[in-house]
């Protein structure tokens, strides 16, 4: 079975059918829209199972046919372990946006349909084989997106969807401009080994790609960019806080929880992979810029005024440890970098979920505005602080397992960078518990606060998987941990030939792998 195809087709014919639903008839559109998500999600469970972690094949599941073959272009598509971790979030989450988006009542077709265009793109650039069409797949998110906050968000929200869309769109075609460069160069290569001298997008074969330390240089900045951008990594990052501050809540959850985590995707299936040599030269740069990204993104959402904005800010620092650990180039801080990247997209995702609660009742984001909801609506508060303490890594919680293996992983082969990151666990627990405090606790010093209603039952299904699944991470990551070493292993192979510190951190990894899986 054709499953990945499936997982790209089953929500995009739902978006067809959503907009072609009667006008007159919004909760149908709505429905539609529930339920091709949800079978979406069921579908990439069915996947899941028949996915084998323990196989040596870099891709599985693939699916391989011609395209536009006049051009080497091809439609192949495959999942590895972080593929697949990442198409799981995905799809886990979009059901989740969707139902905590019922209230909505403005062009509600358009809304849905949106959504459901945006999860196929996104889908598609996790699992993508061949370069154009990963390119195509990039750059088709950026439509949804756009208009879900240029039509349905805050006041300034035309000013934050442009943004948004130059940046990412400049970004990309510095990418194509690489993707282009390989392309040239598979073809020359081809040529002179006596074959037909057409290039190839084919992201397998493009791996066998011999350059100079310059061109790879070169054509790594090109992906590099485009990654920074959508990550985004410090000084990359001004489009963040307007682009989620504006964006309605569900284009708030899926920017934080998904799209972000393209750029560290990227970061490990192309950027590194494909130029090893240009990724060991500049890795010093990524993650001294990752740890900038920890301390000013922690330091700024200190002093917000606006919940929303801060922690989008947030997100700046935590992507900021996960482009550390990516870097730091061990089994370690690599598997806690993808971890990172799953269980940041649950706690940042449950906080952007609340403050929309929170808006819905309010019509207010700034935090002066609040204060003692946990006297009035205690379960929602209790939601707020789950999420809260998930996002400052305490133990028990998703965030700490990952945050805890890029730190061990990063100060094994580069002390001070890892020492300097810790601070950000500090600033973390500073301006999480401080936004706790002025919102939640205290007397209702505002009237408006004190008739203010606690969860519907609507919004307790929205906000208890998510909560859930931060709860089973904490306690037991090892299934996400199992799936993405192996192509983190395969990843490092390529970055360290040739040089003698893996055998280092692998045996740090293997040793605190083993003292996991003790205290499991």
């Amino acid at each position: 079975m054709n499953w990945i195809s499936l997982l790209l087709f089953v929500p995009l014919v739902g978006a067809i059918a959503v907009a072609a639903s009667p006008k007159d008839k919004p909760d149908l559109g709505k429905e539609i829209a529930l339920v091709a998500s949800l079978a979406t999600f069921v579908l990439s469970l069915l996947m899941a199972f028949q996915f084998d972690s323990g196989s040596d094949q870099a891709f599985q599941l693939v699916e391989d046919r011609a395209w536009i073959a006049q051009f080497g272009v091809r439609y192949k598509v495959g999942v590895d372990g972080i593929a697949l971790a990442m198409v799981l979030l995905t799809t886990f989450l979009t059901p989740v946006v969707l139902l905590a988006s019922w209230r909505q009542e403005e062009r509600v077709r358009s809304y849905f349909a949106l959504f459901l265009v945006l999860e196929t793109a996104m889908v598609g650039v996790f699992c993508a084989l061949d370069l154009f069409l990963f390119y195509v797949f990039f750059e088709a998110m950026l439509v949804p997106m756009y208009f879900l906050i240029g039509v349905w968000g805050g006041e300034r929200r035309v000013y934050a969807a442009v943004k948004f869309f130059l940046y990412t769109l400049f970004a990309g075609l510095l990418m194509l401009v690489s993707i282009l460069g390989l392309y040239f160069m598979s073809r020359k290569q081809a040529g002179a080994i006596g074959a037909a001298a057409q290039g190839t997008f084919d992201y397998e074969k493009l791996l066998g790609l011999t350059m100079s330390a310059g061109t790879a240089k070169v054509l790594f900045l090109g992906f590099f960019i485009a990654f920074a951008v959508k990550v985004p990594l410090f000084p990359f990052h001004t489009w963040l806080p307007d682009a989620h501050t504006e964006a309605p809540t569900g284009g708030s959850v899926i920017l934080a929880a998904v799209m972000l985590k393209i750029g560290t995707f990227g970061f490990l299936r192309y950027a590194i992979p494909l130029f090893p040599s240009a990724a060991r030269y500049f890795a010093t740069t990524m993650m001294v810029l990752g740890v900038i990204g920890i301390l000013y993104g922690s330091l700024v959402a200190m002093v917000q005024k606006d919940v929303k904005r801060l922690v989008a800010y947030t997100s700046v620092a935590h992507l900021g440890f996960i482009v550390l650990g990516i870097f730091a180039f061990t089994t370690q801080s690599g598997s806690g970098g993808v971890l990172y990247m799953v269980n940041h997209g649950l706690s940042t995702g449950a906080l952007f979920l609340i403050i929309g609660f929170l808006y819905e009742r309010r019509h207010t984001r700034l935090i002066e505005d609040y204060g003692g909801i946990q006297s009035v609506a205690p379960v929602l508060a209790g939601s707020f602080l789950i999420a809260g303490l998930s996002s400052l890594a305490l133990p028990g919680l998703n965030g700490f397992v990952s945050e805890f293996l890029v730190l061990v992983g990063t100060f094994s082969r580069h002390r001070a960078l890892g020492i300097v990151a810790t601070f950000g666990i500090v600033l973390a627990a500073l301006y999480i518990l401080i936004a706790y405090q002025r919102t939640m606790t205290g007397p209702v010093t505002v009237v408006a606060n004190r008739d203010m209603a606690d969860l519907s039952l609507r919004e307790k299904v929205v906000i208890a998987p998510v909560l859930l699944m931060i709860v089973v991470l904490g306690v037991y990551p090892r299934p996400v941990l199992d799936l993405v070493r192996p192509p983190v292993d395969r990843m490092l192979e390529r970055v360290h030939v040739g040089d003698p510190a893996p055998a280092l951190a692998e045996e740090v990894g293997a040793d605190t792998d083993a003292e996991i899986g003790a205290d499991e």
